[in-house]
């Protein structure tokens, strides 16, 4: 049965237009991006195979461009339109953090970090430079490395704070592997890096660890 035979209210963009894109499932919000299904399939009956064979949604919005194009019913024109959407989702996010917007949400702040940091296969180490207000001055990722960890370099980080005339700073990094609990090397780079902004008079805020998850360090109390 194809999805125009569907009672409206089931029909998952009559259902998105009547009661809200909360309301659908995961299978239902893809449907709508692909638009078609396939030979004997809908495009909910495609979406959740697609889900199924992909592990789930995060999954499936990571992949590569090979491995999304293997799937039946899916092509370089459909891998080019999600990676057009996932940017304008982070685009979106990075707006809520803006040049003199100050952080007074730590939700905000925690949503931002993850849009910018969470799908990178590789960790990243990023600063968001503040004023005295707390207000953003600047965000830079600033030190890429394998899978397992990036190399960090208090002197340059320093270095970065006074030449945006940064009165405090919050770290981020991401956790590849989803796991976002700090590890003692973590602990460490942390401890050193607010030693070495303490010599300039610049303060560490915070320091998250981003994965399936967000993680704080002010809030574990490892600062």
């Amino acid at each position: 049965m194809s999805i125009t035979d569907w009672p409206l209210e089931e029909r998952p963009r009559e259902k998105l237009l009547a009661l809200g894109s909360q309301s659908l499932t995961d299978a239902e919000l893809l449907a709508i991006f692909l638009r078609t299904g396939t030979r004997g399939k809908t495009a909910v009956d495609l979406s959740n195979d697609l889900l199924d064979g992909f592990n789930g949604l995060r999954q499936l919005l990571k992949a590569d461009q090979k491995s999304f194009c293997q799937h039946h019913g899916l092509g370089t024109a459909k891998y080019a339109q999600l990676q057009a959407v996932l940017e304008m989702a982070r685009r979106y996010l990075s707006e809520g953090l803006k040049r003199g917007d100050s952080l007074t949400s730590p939700q905000e702040t925690r949503q931002f970090l993850s849009s910018q940091l969470r799908d990178y296969a590789y960790e990243v180490f990023a600063v968001l430079f503040l004023d005295q207000r707390h207000r953003v001055i600047h965000f830079e990722e600033m030190f890429r490395g394998t899978i397992d960890g990036a190399s960090v370099y208090p002197r340059e980080v320093v270095k970065k704070a006074l030449e945006h005339n940064a009165a405090a700073v919050i770290f981020a990094h991401n956790h590849p592997s989803g796991v976002a609990e700090p590890s003692q090397s973590d602990e460490r780079i942390t401890g050193r890096l607010k030693e070495a902004l303490g010599l300039v008079d610049i303060r560490v805020l915070d320091h998250f660890v981003v994965g399936d998850e967000v993680v704080s360090f002010a809030e574990r109390g490892l600062l």
